[in-house]
This record gives structure tokens, C-alpha cells and sequence, in this order.
């Protein structure tokens, strides 16, 4: 697996480096800004771009904004973004561009090797691996809305879980119930939101996302 890294913190830039240089993953360039991040994505057409959402110069989202137009010069590139917080908009803008693979972690967990490894290698693949604080702060957002508060506190857990990128397998592994309840939790959640159901993990998850930023 190749890989590209924008991150304006030495420090953090040369941990993530060293971390996925550990485990097998070679690391094509390291940068510190959006004009590198997309000189390295047209040159090495990477497997996954690891881009901090802040940097330079304004540290205001030059990131996710460099990682949207390496989206759309390198069509389907799949992009794990890093934030120091929850940021509805950062997230919703990144989540509704379902060109590829997408990830949503915060930094305070990244330092964790294997859940890190195994969330670049999801989307690296092309699946989702959002941050369980993200997806509460995005609940929590649209908790006003009527159509969520129709939804059970069991649906909200099952909703939650889902739109990290779970399976209905690893749900049920996760909540210690059976698979046919996942399933039938899922089923009634999509009809509730008003969602086409979908056997694509990636795509539910994309459609839950979307709802819930809408």
C-alpha cells in the first residue's frame, strides 16, 4: 500500500511515518501544505491520502480543501482526513463527496497503532472509518430533527455503529445480539430516514452520513 501524508506538525508527520513504515506501508512523501499534498498525489498516485484538515496558511481547512481537488484530479482517491475536533462542516463537506474511500479520525486517537493501520487499510479499500466522536457530534447536531427522534435508543446505537463502517456482523458482535437483529434494526432505521436499503456497507453508511449532515 502506497501512501501520502499532509501533516503541518513535524512531530506528528514523522510518528505517523515511522508508524506506517512499521507495519509494511510504504510512505511516498510527507508534506506540509496542499500545493505538495497535490504535486504528490499527481506524482505518486498514492493508494490513500492521510491529510490533516488545517494547513498552512490559515490553518482554517486549506487540508480538506487540497484533499477535495486531489478527488478531482485522481478520480476515486481515497482520503482518511485528521482534526484536532469534531467540525460538522469539515465533516459534511468530505462525507458527501462519495467519490472513493473515505475517513473522518480524530488525532487524539491516531496514536493507537492497529485501530489507526486497520482504519487506513479500510479506506484504502474503499470503505468508510469515521470516528465514534465524530458520529456522536453529528447525532447531536441534528438532534432537533423529528425524523431522528423517531428512532429508538437501540436504533440510535445500531445508526451509530453503521455509520462508523461496521458490518451488521461486526454490530451484532459488537452489541452481543444476533445478526437477524441488526438487520431488522437497520431495516426499520432506513425506513424511518426515508433511505434506499443497501447489502454495500460503504454505500448505507455513505447514505446514513448524508442524512445526518443534511
Amino acid at each position: 500500500m502506497r501512501v501520502v501524508i499532509a501533516e503541518d506538525l513535524f512531530l506528528l508527520r514523522d510518528g505517523l511515518t515511522r508508524m506506517l513504515r512499521a507495519r509494511g506501508v510504504q510512505v511516498t512523501a510527507a508534506v506540509d501544505n496542499g500545493p505538495d499534498l497535490l504535486a504528490a498525489v499527481a506524482a505518486d498516485r498514492p493508494d490513500v491520502a492521510i491529510v490533516d484538515v488545517r494547513l498552512p496558511p490559515t490553518f482554517t481547512d486549506e487540508g480538506l480543501r487540497a484533499a477535495l481537488k486531489a478527488r478531482r484530479e485522481a478520480p476515486g482517491l481515497p482520503v482518511l482526513v485528521l482534526s484536532q475536533y469534531v467540525e460538522p462542516l469539515y465533516a459534511r463537506e468530505l462525507l458527501t463527496d462519495n467519490a472513493g474511500g473515505i475517513g473522518y479520525l480524530l488525532k487524539d486517537r491516531v496514536m493507537r497503532s492497529a485501530p489507526f493501520i486497520d482504519a487506513v487499510r479500510r479506506v484504502a479499500d474503499g470503505g468508510t472509518a469515521i470516528d465514534p466522536e465524530v458520529i456522536t457530534r453529528l447525532l447531536t447536531h441534528n438532534s432537533s430533527d423529528t425524523t431522528l427522534a423517531t428512532l429508538s435508543p437501540r436504533e440510535r446505537e445500531v445508526l451509530t455503529l453503521m455509520a462508523e463502517g461496521r458490518s451488521n456482523t461486526a454490530i451484532a458482535q459488537h452489541m452481543v445480539i444476533t445478526e437477524r437483529a441488526v438487520a431488522k434494526h437497520t431495516t426499520s432505521i432506513f425506513h424511518k430516514l426515508g433511505l434506499q436499503p443497501s447489502d454495500d456497507d460503504n454505500r448505507r453508511v455513505l447514505a446514513v452520513l448524508a442524512y445526518l449532515n443534511r
